[in-house]
């Protein structure tokens, strides 16, 4: 891979960059995908390798584009169809952006993920390793999740945060979100003419997740509220992240070098989460929950310690040893996230028991090197 570069600042020496575009970004207004918009943005890709940098694209707009290509109409629900309309629309997305990288001679690899590249450590090692290999062979991954035959639903929740999760797995040192607007405002633009852009942001906090709002559009699934999350995890990946514009000229040339005024910026945490920390926290979903007493949540929070039995007044869900677990306080609010070295049904027969009330030692419920907290 390239040579490393800092994620807090702008880059000027050769770097990973990850470009994620929307559905509203790449679906022509007619329905379809909007072959300009993928000649614009391959056109700065090949600018930023022209300067070194490997660039890996998420791209939107399978299902968007096979719905279109069935016919149109309002956006289906039904997940069954949303699988059809991406089994359609992907090669005719691939298409588009096979023909415009080859106008300069580009190679483009397809990547497609799902849940269970990131849900199983093997698999997420492998997926790390093939984009690792393609950026190094001189390849431009351009990545979507594989749709057609996601089990959860139709996707993670958003491709924004999928975008977050590639740009750990190649240690970028940036991401660019595209979307059709210039960034993350003070409010909704559309509803309040005071809304003004937010440029930089250092720490995501409660006011402004609710300046994020909700869905942005009816082509795509996220909206600013995923983008907020996606730079949530880029940050603890030590990625700068930002939110732009995709129809501004030379947008990721701005971004990656750190204009003023490209969008928002969100900065890259000082300290970056271990990879196996990570992956805990964002890539493996929670199987269960379980609520500790002020005691425990004080112990995990300032002394670094594990979770034991005696901590636990609540457990949530049906899991077995090794199942990613969300630990609230009694107040219900989610502050970690762990690996359970226990099972759900023995960590109920124990919970509330000290260590020399169980037979043998006892153990942990989960370990301090398989928990992350998350505020």
């Amino acid at each position: 891979m390239a040579a490393a570069a800092t994620g807090r600042g702008p880059v000027t020496a050769s770097a990973t960059v990850v470009v994620k575009i929307g559905s509203s970004s790449v679906t022509a207004a007619g329905g379809g995908v909007d072959a300009t918009a993928v000649a614009k943005l391959c056109t700065e890709v090949g600018e930023l390798r022209d300067r070194g940098h490997q660039v890996v694209v998420v791209t939107s707009g399978a299902v968007a584009t096979g719905w279109d290509a069935l016919g149109g109409g309002p956006r289906p629900t039904d997940p069954a169809v949303l699988q059809a309309a991406a089994a359609v629309g992907q090669h005719r997305l691939m298409r588009v952006y096979d023909d415009a990288f080859a106008r300069s001679g580009t190679a483009v690899g397809q990547i497609l993920l799902a849940p269970l590249d990131f849900g199983h450590r093997q698999q997420y090692l492998h997926a790390r390793r093939t984009l690792a290999t393609l950026l190094d062979m001189g390849v431009v991954p351009v990545v979507n999740e594989n749709d057609a035959t996601s089990d959860d639903e139709i996707r993670f929740g958003d491709n924004d945060r999928l975008a977050a999760l590639v740009a750990h797995l190649v240690a970028a040192d940036v991401l660019v979100l595209l979307t059709d607007t210039a960034g993350l405002f003070t409010a909704d633009p559309r509803l309040d003419a005071e809304a003004s852009l937010i440029e930089e942001v250092a720490e995501i906090d409660h006011a402004l997740e609710a300046a994020a709002g909700g869905t942005g559009s009816d082509v795509g699934s996220g909206g600013m509220a995923a983008k907020l999350g996606a730079a949530r995890i880029a940050s603890w990946s030590g990625v700068r992240t930002v939110i732009a514009d995709a129809a501004r000229p030379r947008v990721l040339a701005a971004a990656v070098a750190g204009e003023a005024g490209v969008g928002t910026v969100f900065h890259a945490r000082s300290r970056r989460l271990p990879a196996r920390k990570l992956w805990i926290a964002f890539a493996v979903a929670p199987a269960g929950r379980l609520v500790v007493d002020d005691g425990a949540r004080r112990a995990l929070r300032e002394r670094d310690a594990s979770l034991l039995p005696a901590g636990v007044l609540q457990v949530d869900g049906r899991f077995d040893t090794d199942a990613a677990v969300e630990i609230a306080g009694a107040d219900g609010a989610v502050f970690a996230k762990g690996l359970a070295r226990l099972g759900a049904d023995q960590i109920r027969d124990w919970a509330g028991r000290r260590t020399t009330e169980l037979p043998g030692s006892g153990g942990e419920v989960v370990h301090r090197d398989d928990l992350v907290l998350l505020s």
